[in-house]
């Protein structure tokens, strides 16, 4: 009867919904609101709430916005607002101080900087020419196309920063490819889902950047303290991939000739040069960091138009507008970030959290198993920048008092980003790959498994062997000690 009643009135009938699904939707949306009249009843003091309980407040307001599915931006900014005015005694106008001078600092113009860097270089065919010289020096191992993807999507990462981004880049041209060779998609999907993280590890980072400004800590050491733990981490994921490659009787490519290997790095040459131009301009103190962002994306345009001409100039219009519409969105999460520490350290939150941690006489080893648990709990739910923001001003103070070295710290926190970039619920490389793959998440996630657990591996090792992270940037004289 419906069906034709549908059929003849052209409405679909409607569906009640289910009673548990109607009870999470109020509950999703009654705490907030609950949380909210406490914060008023505060106000007008109807209740007193002491110092613990309001930090524990704070915390549930900002979850419980997130979890009805706000942005993250909007979450921070409207808990923000609600404790300052109700909760604390200062001047309405430092919220609008706040929010001007959180983003008046020299080193946050590298974001725009970056992002508008990786996205010439995305539509610049820098990827493909990557992905061939790669190809050409190790095709010929068994996987070796697989392989050759990892590789590619190291060498993206170097002058990229992005890892949806070196997602995009890498895996829009050799996946397919591995198809026509005869690898099955959710092999190739898996190793550039993982593959892909590689982006916000090696030199240049968006994630890198957050964090020091979050914490003080030098740009230009974080880029360089990543290159090791990138290779390390390119090669475990090289290893596994060759495995299961070999165990699965996957395909190998001719081997290339010098020659081959000669014209594929000639042609992929100015793309490997930015890699160059940051490292070298950052030692030899020719420009700092932020100077090295602008940079890079004066030279990744040119390549990508006038070198390769892969990008047209009708194409730069959207390119320009796809990156202000990032920047614009990351910036607008920083104000609110910085609003937001500012109400924790008001709070004084960060040092009560670091004289726990420290009567819990948990050592250095302990408490960086502790915030590894907990950078991989907010991986569940959070993007890697609003984690950063939230959680490195809440943590640095307890490293620093465990004498942690801050550029190691800031490794490791990325390293966790990369984690949660490669599984559900929100992990942003994830359903950028199923997209490209046109699979499901549910079988991409059970198809990352073996470089996901790779990846866990490689985190236990940063966290614990800080050398790994420190040598270099240590050798070239960027952090005292050596």
């Amino acid at each position: 009867m419906s069906n034709a009643a549908t059929a003849i009135t052209g409405e679909p009938s409607y569906k009640k919904p289910p009673s548990n699904q109607i009870f999470g939707a109020v509950v999703l949306i009654g705490v907030p609101i609950m949380l909210f009249c406490l914060c008023l009843a505060a106000k007008f003091g109807l209740v007193t709430i002491p110092s613990g309980p309001r930090a524990i407040l704070l915390f549930t307001l900002l979850v419980s916005l997130m979890l009805t599915g706000m942005p993250i931006s909007i979450s921070l900014g409207l808990t923000v607002l609600t404790f300052f005015f109700t909760m604390t005694g200062e001047d309405p106008q430092v919220v609008a101080l706040k929010l001007f001078t959180g983003i008046e600092k020299w080193e946050i113009m590298a974001i725009p900087f970056f992002i508008l860097a990786g996205n010439f270089l995305t539509h610049g065919g820098v990827a493909r020419l990557m992905i061939d010289f790669a190809a050409s020096m190790i095709g010929h191992l068994t996987g070796g196309l697989a392989l050759a993807g990892i590789v590619a999507c190291a060498m993206f990462a170097l002058v990229c920063g992005s890892s949806v981004a070196t997602v995009v880049a890498i895996g829009g041209v050799i996946l397919p490819e591995m198809v026509r060779r005869g690898y099955p998609m959710h092999f190739g999907a898996g190793i550039i889902t993982v593959a892909g993280s590689l982006g916000i590890l090696m030199l240049p980072s968006i994630p890198k950047v957050i964090y020091a400004i979050s914490t003080n800590t030098s740009i230009g050491a974080l880029f360089v303290a990543g290159l090791l733990p990138g290779i390390l981490l390119s090669a475990m994921l090289c290893g596994v991939t060759w495995y299961l490659a070999k165990k699965r009787g996957y395909p190998s490519m001719p081997r290339a000739t010098w020659v081959e290997r000669w014209v594929a790095f000639r042609k992929s040459f100015w793309g490997l040069m930015l890699v160059v131009i940051i490292v070298g301009g950052i030692y030899s103190g020719l420009f700092t960091a932020t100077e090295a962002a602008a940079v890079s994306a004066v030279y990744a345009g040119f390549v990508s138009l006038f070198v390769y001409k892969a990008l047209k100039f009708k194409d730069v219009p959207r390119v320009l507008l796809a990156s202000a519409n990032m920047s614009a969105m990351l910036l607008y999460i920083i104000t609110n970030a910085v609003v937001f520490s500012f109400i924790l350290a008001n709070e004084n939150i960060p040092h009560a959290i670091a004289d726990w941690i420290m009567d819990m006489n948990l050592g250095w080893i302990g408490f960086l198993f502790v915030v590894n648990i907990l950078l991989l709990l907010a991986g569940n739910f959070m993007e890697p920048s609003s984690i950063i923001l939230i959680m490195a001003p809440i943590l640095f103070p307890a490293s620093q008092r465990l004498n942690i070295d801050p550029v190691h710290f800031g490794i490791m926190i990325d390293a966790n980003m990369e984690v949660g970039l490669c599984h559900p619920p929100v992990g942003l490389n994830l359903y950028v790959a199923a997209g490209i793959a046109r699979m499901g998440i549910t079988d991409l996630t059970k198809a990352v498994m073996p470089w996901l657990i790779t990846l866990l591996i490689f985190l236990v090792i940063i966290t614990y062997v800080p050398e790994i992270t420190l040598w270099l940037p240590r050798k070239l004289g960027m952090l005292y000690g050596g």
